[in-house]
């Protein structure tokens, strides 16, 4: 092998170029893949966080959703409950009113029944005092014997 000049010369620019690569541009190197490697671990990082915080999330939701169903379950049965007081309520409200209509019903019977009576009574009475003065021939005084058609009027 033959060394020459140029050789020689290829060494020392090599030479040059290794020290100006190692002093200038491989500091510039190292530092852009350490920041990236960084970068690239505080994204997996975050990630992994945000995974976390998802599953968080998630059983939180999952927490509130039960409980308000369960808010909505109590809900619909007070719901229920309200409805079924307002029925019996009104149940019973029918029930007084139904008792009352009855009673009043009743007494209006009792009253038309008493009247009938009365009225029966005043018309028997004619009967008999008709049917006397056919027997007797002769009128009787209705006015004169007010006490004892009264009487009369009273025993039937």
């Amino acid at each position: 092998m033959d060394i020459n000049l140029t050789f020689l010369g290829q060494m020392v620019s090599f030479a040059i170029l290794v020290w100006f690569t190692t002093k200038f541009i491989w500091p510039q190197l190292n530092a852009a893949i350490e920041e990236r490697q960084k970068k690239v671990a505080e994204g997996l990082a975050a990630a992994e966080r945000a995974r976390a915080e998802l599953k968080d999330a998630d059983a939180k939701a999952a927490v509130e959703i039960k409980q308000a169903r369960q808010q909505a379950a109590e809900i619909v049965e007070r719901a229920q409950q309200q409805a079924n007081q307002i029925v019996d309520k009104a149940r019973a409200e029918a029930l007084v009113e139904a008792a009352r209509v009855k009673a009043a019903a009743t007494e209006e019977v009792a009253s038309m029944q008493q009247r009938a009576r009365e009225e029966l009574r005043g018309w028997v009475g004619r009967l008999a005092i008709q049917g006397a003065e056919k027997i007797v021939q002769r009128e009787i005084d209705a006015t004169a014997h007010k006490a004892m058609l009264d009487q009369l009027a009273a025993e039937i």
